[in-house]
């Protein structure tokens, strides 16, 4: 069985295009996130520019599918050109019974093995107390992270206890996805939870996702 988280970030008016290849394309389950890009205070500044405004499209499909998807997004997104977002397969490990797998393959019969385990870049996943992304931002950017997009979410922790080893179970939180070489990640995971973690008022804890494919990234390939 090989199955793929995918995960599109692209400009919120452009998020229409994406959904509409994912229907095009039969997709069974298709998620959209609001978000924004992190673009510092300063550029934002200096070019008289507002925050980016962006949306996460998401979706689950078998190999077949992430090739059909990239090659869409390309064509219709020039989602492959540096600026206009980012594409990512993230290989899923097991789903919960049949009739999960069922309805997020459109009842398809799945062939191939395993997805291919030898990453070459990971999605690492920052979740801290709202209003501190440029805080993790900087950090991350110190150990040489390109950026990033923040999506807000919730916390619904255990309500026994308001907080675990200093980190707030429940309250407003932002969560930040960056894609990172697997050689750059642990420094930036570092970064992140000396400058940022549990012991700040940001509160970050973070961890890595492996991605299977991506593209969005020909700027980073280049460098």
């Amino acid at each position: 069985m090989e199955l793929y988280y995918m995960i599109g970030v692209t400009e919120r008016k452009k998020s229409q295009t994406l959904l509409d290849i994912c229907k095009e394309l039969n997709m069974p389950m298709v998620l959209t996130n609001l978000a924004r890009g992190t673009a510092t205070s300063e550029h934002l500044s200096l070019h008289n520019l507002g925050r980016s405004e962006k949306a996460v499209v998401s979706t689950v499909t078998d190999a077949a599918g992430v090739r059909r998807l990239m090659r869409q997004a390309k064509l219709k997104l020039y989602i492959d050109i540096p600026g206009n977002g980012i594409m990512m397969a993230i290989p899923l490990k097991s789903v919960a019974g049949g009739r999960t797998l069922a309805y997020l393959t459109g009842g398809k019969a799945l062939e191939g093995g395993k997805p291919d385990m030898d990453f070459e870049y990971e999605l690492i996943v920052v979740i801290l107390n709202e209003g501190y992304s440029e805080l993790v931002m900087d950090a991350a950017r110190a150990a040489g992270a390109r950026g990033g997009t923040v999506l807000h979410a919730k916390g619904t922790g255990a309500a026994v206890s308001e907080k675990f080893l200093g980190v707030s179970l429940a309250q407003e939180k932002d969560m930040v996805y960056i894609v990172a070489s697997s050689k750059q990640k642990a420094e930036i995971m570092r970064s992140v939870s000396q400058n940022a973690g549990t012991g700040t008022k940001a509160g970050a804890i973070c961890f890595t996702l492996p991605i299977s494919e991506v593209a969005g990234l020909r700027q980073f390939d280049e460098e």
